[in-house]
């Protein structure tokens, strides 16, 4: 007897989103960047739906959009004028998005609804690359406040299911993010964020990695080589926590699909697959 197929899981996707609008204004630094999102969009298959979960939304608990029609919110400042009039017209999923609710819940997580919220840069800038012309319905997952990493993994577990549904699951931030380095071009910050950014891709990657020892390491994520100089705050680390927490029971390991410079600093995308 021939044992069924399993249906293949949906791709889970840690990428950077860039120096708020710069990357769809033709800024020079984010050119490769540009280049990866428009050529790793024609790689994947299309959802039905995509979930982000943004370095820019930060919640007591879980949040989910659940409106029909999400507004942009242009989350940044000191930009030119064109940078308030990009548009990304996605529809929400309310049906998606109260279904997250449950399994956030069902794994006795607190968690929202938020009918009112609107798609932040985090989702808006890397999609309209990605996707432009908006067709595929979109929500968005808060990050909690607490940044504590293996409460987010804990999150990702919960909505791991969602990867039998055909829905692209997009963790958007940076695994660099020293703003103050990003705008010295401080090139002395080359070997501290060259050692981070092998830790990174080693943990992710090193299919010689226990299971149990990737997801400590994780966790204890402010071990590695230049933990703080790299990421002064966590934000923009943590959506890859989320990711792997969803990818973990099924591809715990990821691969790497860009590592390169964007604004002067080393970043690194991960696709489990």
């Amino acid at each position: 007897m021939i044992s069924p197929i399993a249906p293949a899981l949906s791709p889970v996707l840690f990428l950077p989103h860039g120096g708020g609008p710069l990357p769809i204004l033709g800024d020079k630094g984010h050119e490769k960047m540009v280049s990866f999102l428009q050529k790793i969009a024609s790689e994947l298959n299309e959802p039905s739906a995509i979930l982000v979960i943004s370095a820019h939304w930060e919640e007591e608990q879980a949040t989910i959009t659940s409106g029909n029609h999400p507004e942009i919110i242009y989350d940044y400042y000191g930009f030119p004028a064109e940078a308030y009039e990009i548009q990304y017209a996605a529809a929400g999923h309310p049906d998606l998005a109260k279904d997250i609710f449950e399994l956030i819940t069902a794994s006795r997580i607190p968690a929202k609804l938020d009918g009112q919220r609107g798609f932040d840069h985090g989702l808006f800038v890397p999609l309209k690359l990605m996707f432009p012309q908006a067709r595929i319905p979109c929500i968005q997952l808060s990050l909690l406040k607490n940044l504590n990493p293996r409460m987010h993994i804990a999150l990702g577990k919960a909505i791991a299911s969602l990867r039998e549904r055909n829905i692209l699951i997009i963790g958007s931030g940076m695994s660099f993010h020293n703003l103050k380095t990003f705008f010295s071009n401080d090139i002395d910050s080359s070997n501290e964020n060259n050692a981070f950014d092998h830790w990174l891709i080693e943990t992710c990657t090193n299919p010689e990695i226990l299971s149990e020892v990737r997801e400590q390491r994780l966790i204890e994520w402010e071990k590695a080589p230049f933990a703080r100089f790299c990421h002064p705050r966590e934000e923009h680390l943590l959506p890859l926590h989320v990711c792997y927490g969803i990818a973990c029971a099924g591809t715990p390991i990821a691969k790497t699909v860009f590592n390169d410079k964007i604004m002067g600093g080393k970043v690194a995308s991960f696709l489990w697959q």
